[in-house]
C-alpha cells in the first residue's frame, strides 16, 4: 500500500571552508534503506537564508500528525564568508533567531520567516527567559495533547550560553510562527557546556542523546526517562551510556547526533557528525534498553556523501518518497515548446491558456516525469503584430525552491542590502508567440 512507511529523507549543510554550504540540502534514501543516501536537486542546495547572517546550519526536519504540515528549522549562523565574530562572540551575544521553512508535501516550501526564541508572541522580551546567547540546534518533539486532548504541539529544545556555560533550553508552538511561540525553561543544565541534545520515543520511554563539552568527558551520551511530561523540571532522566561513536574521532570530535527507527524491525540508527569537515558517521542498536545501546554499523554499503552536517532524518511513506523522486527534475526534454499563433489584441490571459500547460523533464534518478509551466508574460505587449519569446518556469521541482539570493547592485555578501531570495536551480523553457 502507498501510505505505508517505505524511504527516509534527510535534511542536512555541508561543510565548505572554501565556499557558501551552509545552507539545506536534502537527500533521500535509496528506496528503504536507511544506509544509503542519493542527494537530491543534483546535490545543489534546495534552500538558502537570505535572513539574518545568511547561513543555515543544524537543519531538522519535522511534520505535525494533526494537520499534516511538514516543517524545517536551522540555525541563523553563517561561519565561512558571513560575520568573522568567531565562536566566542556568536555563541555569547548573537541571533536568537530560528529559521523556518514549511510545506505540505516536502517538496515545494514557503519563503523562509523566522522566529525569535527569546522573545514572546507580540515580540516583547520571553516571560522567565533568561539573558541566552545565540540560539543553535533546536530540534523538536510533537506533543499530541499538549494543550489538551487532541490539541498538540511542538516542544522545541535548543543550544544557548546561559551564564559561563551552554544549556539545553525549551519552549512550544503549534505552527512556529512568533504569535504561537512560547519560553518554557531549563531542560538540561549540568553546570559544564551541554549542547545538541536529539531524542526519539518508544513504549512510553524518550530517549535522548546529548553532547558534553565539559570536564567530565562524557561526550555524547543516552539517557532515558519514563515520565509522561518529560520536558518538565520534575522529570528523573537516568543515564545509559559516555563516550557514544568515539571509535570515530577522539575526545570531543563527535556531536551533532540524530536517531531514527527503521522501518518494520526493532533496529535504530543514530548518526554522529564527526567535526569538522568529516561529517555524519552511522551507529546502530537493535536494543535501546540495552547496557550498551549503540555500537558503529559495520556495513560496507553503508553510502553518504562527503561533510554531510548535523541533521535530521524523517521516516517516509511510499507516496511520499516516490513523489519525492518524481519531483528530482534535472533537466527539460525540451526547452522549445513552440509557436503559439495569435491575432493582435489578443489578452494576455488568452494566450497564457494557449500555451503549452505542462512540460517533461529528465529526473536525476532516470526517466522523466510532466511538471505544470508557470508562463511570465508580464511585460508582453499583443496591440502590434510581431514575434515574442516567452519564458516559462516548470513548478513542482525540487529546484525551483528559493534556494539563492542577491543584494543591492548584484552584492552577494553576507551583509548586503535589500537582498532578493530566488531559485538557481529552476527549470525554464520557451516558446515564440506570433502576433499577426
Amino acid at each position: 500500500m502507498t501510505d505505508q512507511p517505505y524511504g527516509y529523507l534527510m535534511v542536512h549543510f555541508l561543510e565548505d571552508p572554501e565556499g557558501y554550504a551552509e545552507k539545506i540540502y536534502l537527500d533521500l534514501s535509496d528506496g528503504d534503506d536507511p544506509e544509503r543516501w542519493v542527494p537530491l536537486n543534483g546535490g545543489a542546495p534546495v534552500l538558502a537564508s537570505h535572513l539574518g547572517t545568511t547561513g543555515v546550519r543544524d537543519p531538522h526536519l519535522t511534520v505535525n500528525p494533526q494537520t499534516g504540515v511538514y516543517y524545517i528549522l536551522g540555525t541563523d549562523l553563517r561561519v565561512f564568508g558571513g560575520d568573522d565574530a568567531g565562536w566566542a562572540g556568536w555563541s555569547h551575544g548573537y541571533s536568537t533567531r530560528m529559521n523556518v521553512w514549511e510545506s505540505r508535501d516536502l517538496i515545494t516550501w514557503s519563503p523562509l520567516r523566522q522566529i525569535d526564541v527569546a522573545r514572546g508572541p507580540a515580540g516583547e522580551p520571553a516571560a522567565g527567559a533568561p539573558e541566552m546567547g545565540m540560539m543553535w540546534a533546536a530540534e523538536t518533539t510533537f506533543v499530541p495533547d499538549f494543550h489538551g486532548a487532541g490539541q498538540g504541539a511542538f516542544v522545541v529544545y535548543w543550544t544557548s550560553t546561559v551564564g559561563d556555560h551552554q544549556v539545553i533550553l525549551w519552549g512550544s508552538t503549534t505552527d512556529f510562527t512568533q504569535s504561537t511561540w512560547a519560553y518554557g525553561g531549563v531542560l538540561l543544565d549540568q553546570g559544564e557546556d551541554t549542547i545538541d541534545t536529539t531524542m526519539i520515543q518508544r513504549g512510553g520511554r524518550t530517549y535522548r542523546v546529548t553532547k558534553s563539552n565539559g570536564a567530565t568527558r562524557r561526550g555524547l551520551f543516552m539517557e532515558v526517562t519514563e515520565a509522561e511530561r518529560w520536558w518538565e523540571p520534575g522529570a528523573a532522566w537516568r543515564e545509559v551510556q559516555t563516550r557514544i561513536g568515539e571509535g570515530y574521532a577522539a575526545g570531543h570530535g563527535v556531536e551533532g547526533p540524530t536517531m531514527f527507527k527503521a522501518h518494520g524491525e526493532d533496529r535504530w540508527y543514530l548518526y554522529v557528525d564527526v567535526i569538522p569537515s568529516v561529517g555524519y558517521r552511522p551507529m546502530v542498536s537493535t536494543d535501546l534498553d540495552a547496557d550498551v545501546p549503540w555500537a558503529p554499523l559495520d556495513s560496507p554499503r553503508f553510502s553518504l556523501r562527503a561533510a554531510t552536517k548535523h541533521g535530521g532524518i524523517l521516516g517516509l511513506t511510499r507516496d511520499r518518497h516516490d513523489a519525492l523522486r518524481r519531483a528530482d527534475a534535472a533537466g527539460p526534454v525540451r526547452t522549445d515548446l513552440g509557436v503559439v499563433a495569435a491575432s493582435a489584441g489578443t489578452s494576455v490571459e488568452a494566450l497564457d491558456v494557449a500555451l503549452p500547460a505542462f512540460a517533461e523533464a529528465r529526473l536525476h534518478g532516470g526517466g522523466t516525469a510532466s511538471f505544470p509551466v508557470v508562463w511570465d508574460l508580464t511585460d508582453l505587449d499583443t496591440s502590434e503584430p510581431g514575434d515574442h519569446g516567452v519564458r516559462g518556469t516548470l513548478a513542482g521541482t525540487l529546484g525551483a525552491n528559493l534556494n539563492a539570493w542577491t543584494g543591492k547592485d548584484g552584492s552577494t555578501a553576507w551583509d548586503a542590502q535589500d537582498k532578493v531570495p530566488f531559485s538557481r536551480t529552476a527549470l525554464q523553457v520557451g516558446a515564440q508567440i506570433e502576433i499577426g
